[in-house]
């Protein structure tokens, strides 16, 4: 088949499949693309993050968002501002997930809602034929993200987790630089999140409001009432579906750390804290410290705050690495080694700063995760944060909130993360569904 025979869906996901599709360079695909004939996006959950999904693909010349998707119709109107604005043209928009995967104009799909859906909806997407770039974390719970790896191996879609911090210039930097020895051998991380939130008060139940569709915004859960201290962002905090600030703002750092240690899953987890700050609903940890072995000489902790705002190294977030030559300071916006002794010995920052500790997140990350997001359908193009890492990633999260939930120490298989000899906390591997919406996977 010649190349100016194909539709640009053809094209797209011919060049998705790598050595299995069409073999070009990306200078000869510049020329067959054209200016209309980008990659096909629809973004899934316009609060939030998804705002800052908008904001990305508007700064990648390869992407298009011809379609949004939430179930809270005040959303749609900022979204099309937003993409007008950003010289695109307004998306086709829709309430149900369910239709918009029907769309065969769609490439590939972006998922900034509520933990609970993130699962469900990126294995409808890839059994849709889409794409998916999900944000974190990947999966609401250690099942999930098996799940996810496994529909990615069966489908061959391009899968893209949320850790952005992944695409980062300084961060791929100092992760070489590790490699190459620059602080000698790696045996421990520390992850590390501050922020000053308020109480969310006690909920009362209340009528739905008449922009929300709750039914579809359960999705997947199991039916609960609405009340009014859930809808956005309280859910977070929330078991039923959340997965609290270990997952939320945790997640990414860990990452780094276990990336930078060169680790995949622990052996030993344990976890202290606690609801301390406020009397209300919150049904996670405020404070929390876990901790991760691996094998008997690397290990990584996770210190967050989420009602007391006070900084670690000058940073609300972050990540150290300590080796036996020296440390490194690594965040969002720079990259910093140390000697032995303390004394600077190398320094770069980035040259796009990102928001740190909003509910947003808006930043060059997102731009440099996108375009390689892009060059991974285009192109074929190894991804900075796949899904089989993302997995290994949110399953420390996970197992850390199992410590704490049943306060003791779960002792892990290091070629799956599967709890060992605990029945009561792999209890909680999994969940219930909603009936119609349990993933087939």
């Amino acid at each position: 088949m010649k190349t100016k025979s194909l539709t640009r869906r053809q094209f797209v996901r011919a060049t998705s499949l790598g050595t299995a599709g069409l073999a070009v360079s990306a200078k000869s695909y510049a020329r067959i693309l054209g200016a209309n004939e980008r990659v096909q996006l629809a973004t899934i959950g316009l609060n939030g993050r998804g705002q800052a999904h908008l904001a990305a693909m508007l700064n990648v010349p390869e992407a298009e968002c011809i379609a949004l998707c939430d179930v809270d119709n005040r959303t749609f109107a900022k979204s099309q501002k937003r993409l007008t604005e950003g010289m695109h043209k307004e998306a086709k928009t829709y309430r149900d997930i369910r239709r918009l995967l029907d769309d065969k104009d769609i490439d590939a799909i972006t998922i900034a809602t509520p933990d609970h859906w993130h699962t469900p909806m990126a294995i409808l997407g890839m059994q849709a034929d889409k794409h998916v770039y999900v944000e974190k974390p990947p999966a609401y719970n250690p099942e999930e993200s098996e799940w996810l790896v496994a529909v990615q191996k069966k489908t061959g879609k391009v899968v893209q987790v949320g850790n952005q911090q992944r695409s980062a210039p300084t961060s791929i930097e100092a992760i070489q630089d590790i490699r190459e020895g620059i602080i000698g051998d790696v045996y421990f991380g520390k992850a590390w999140y501050a922020n000053t939130r308020g109480p969310i008060g006690h909920g009362q139940d209340a009528s739905v409001p008449e922009w929300l569709d709750w039914d579809l915004w359960q999705g997947p859960a199991p039916r609960r009432p609405y009340k009014d201290n859930l809808v956005h962002y309280n859910w977070h905090w929330f078991w039923h579906w959340g997965t609290g600030e270990i997952n939320n703002n945790g997640l990414h750092e860990m990452d780094i750390c276990r990336w930078a240690l060169g680790v995949d899953y622990p052996t030993k987890v344990t976890s202290s804290g606690g609801r301390y700050q406020y009397h209300d609903d919150w049904e996670f940890y405020d404070t929390q410290v876990a901790s991760f072995e691996f094998g008997p000489d690397k290990m990584l902790t996770w210190e967050g705050l989420s009602c007391n705002g006070l900084k670690h190294h000058d940073r609300d977030r972050g990540a150290s690495i300590q080796g036996t030559e020296g440390s490194i300071i690594l965040d969002r916006n720079a990259y910093q080694a140390f000697d032995k002794s303390g004394k600077l010995i190398k320094q770069v920052n980035e040259r796009a700063l990102s928001a740190t500790t909003d509910t947003t997140g808006i930043g060059g990350l997102d731009v440099y995760h996108m375009q390689n997001f892009m060059d991974g359908i285009r192109l074929g193009s190894a991804l900075n944060s796949p899904v089989a890492e993302g997995q290994k990633s949110v399953m420390l999260c996970h197992l850390g909130n199992i410590a704490q939930k049943y306060n003791r120490t779960l002792h892990t298989d290091p070629v799956n993360g599967k709890i060992l000899d605990d029945a009561e906390a792999m209890s909680m591997w999994s969940r219930d569904y909603e009936e119609e919406w349990k993933p087939e996977v």
